[in-house]
């Protein structure tokens, strides 16, 4: 499905693009069988059945597990401490299992839908944006920099394990903890990467629409048909971007609560852990905690920052087309079609409102980062006097 090219961050991103796909069928969560010929993916019952019972059966045991560490009294001595950080760890707990049940649900109930978005997605990679001579830097960094935290979010999951006084979670728990991370992850990387084709493919016609510029610019002649193509092209993937965010609203609203939720905790157990107990080791505060916060954190920012990726991308379309402007003499049928390119951008942008409330982009990212922290402010006040 993935092309191998030449260079050292293009093999880096097509190994990390397959262990994805890969990792995905093997956990259940791809439901899609791929047909070589037709190069198409094709939806499979079987891959949806096999797909619910292994990840519910992960579920199942990490929670009975959870169940009998607390019928046999096991209680870490910071929530022996502070009742309210271990009400508020086991609401985390609730919603975040409440979190990950809701993104398998959705996910292949929505499978008939992600089928012919991928498929067209793929068909346009197949005609249209294939070219191996045009590299996009900025889609291979995102690929990379998501591959890299996926890794690093599990090796916390062990750090934090050994790491953390009085741990007494078993390897075995710990392992399918592990597992249902990582399908968690990996559900949450389906739109990431999904986004992440859609910008490379606006960004193909930004640079195609420059090139006409420029040979306009040196009396060179420009085919109407082929800004009309890319007029089409346009408007597929803007239709493409709304579907596929009207697929994953909900699951990506979700993730962003947990990431910060969790951000709010860790920053908690650090306070906690160092006014009341007064035996925070040096390890657990300059490497456990602090690694674990960063990753949720670029983890957030990273969903954050491809949504506006390609807000932005689909922006710098309607700048690009003004150039046109300046061009004193333009064939008429060329003019009108770059007038409706122009017309179409600015009823149509890439910009849509995740599950009917709020826009992903920088501005809104930075919103929620001040409310997290008011949010620990709020906290540290309200139990200051069980520090």
């Amino acid at each position: 499905m993935f092309r191998l090219r030449c260079g050292f961050r293009q093999q880096l991103v097509y190994i990390i693009l397959n262990s994805v796909l890969y990792s995905s069928w093997l956990l259940g969560i791809f439901p899609f069988k791929y047909e070589r010929k037709r190069k198409r993916l094709h939806r499979s019952k079987w891959l949806i059945l096999y797909g619910i019972s292994l990840s519910f059966s992960l579920l199942v045991l990490m929670l009975k597990q959870t169940g009998e560490s607390q019928r046999n009294g096991v209680k870490l001595d910071v929530f022996q401490r502070n009742f309210v950080l271990h009400q508020i760890s086991l609401l985390l707990g609730i919603f975040g299992v409440l979190t990950i049940c809701a993104m398998y649900l959705r996910t292949f109930w929505r499978s008939r839908n992600l089928e012919g978005i991928y498929n067209e997605l793929m068909l346009l990679e197949v005609k249209h944006f294939g070219s191996d001579a045009v590299e996009c830097p900025t889609f291979d960094g995102y690929v990379i920099k998501k591959g890299f935290l996926i890794v690093a979010g599990l090796t916390s999951t062990w750090i934090l394990h050994f790491g953390m006084p009085d741990q007494t979670l078993s390897i075995a728990n710990l392992l399918v903890i592990s597992l249902v991370k990582l399908g968690t992850f990996l559900l949450a990387i389906h739109f990431h990467l999904g986004a992440a084709f859609i910008y490379r493919f606006v960004w193909l016609i930004n640079r195609e629409l420059l090139i006409l510029v420029s040979s306009l610019r040196n009396n060179h002649r420009v085919s109407t048909s082929r800004v009309r193509l890319l007029l089409r092209l346009y408007g597929k993937l803007v239709d493409l971007y709304g579907r596929l965010t009207d697929c994953y609203d909900y699951q990506t609203a979700l993730m962003m609560i947990v990431f910060l939720a969790a951000n709010i905790i860790v920053c908690f157990y650090m306070i906690v852990y160092r006014i009341s107990l007064s035996k925070m080791s040096l390890f657990v505060m300059l490497i456990m905690f602090p690694l674990a916060l960063i990753n949720n954190f670029l983890d957030f920012w990273l969903t954050i920052a491809i949504c506006d990726l390609v807000e932005g991308t689909g922006g710098k379309t309607t700048m690009i087309l003004k150039l046109f402007n300046d061009i004193e003499i333009m064939d008429e049928e060329l003019e009108r079609s770059i007038s409706e390119f122009a017309l179409y951008c600015s009823h149509r942008r890439l910009k849509f409102l995740h599950c009917g409330l709020f826009h992903v982009n920088r501005e809104m990212g930075f919103e929620m980062l001040v409310t997290s922290v008011l949010y620990l402010l709020f906290l540290v006040q309200f139990d200051f006097m069980n520090l």
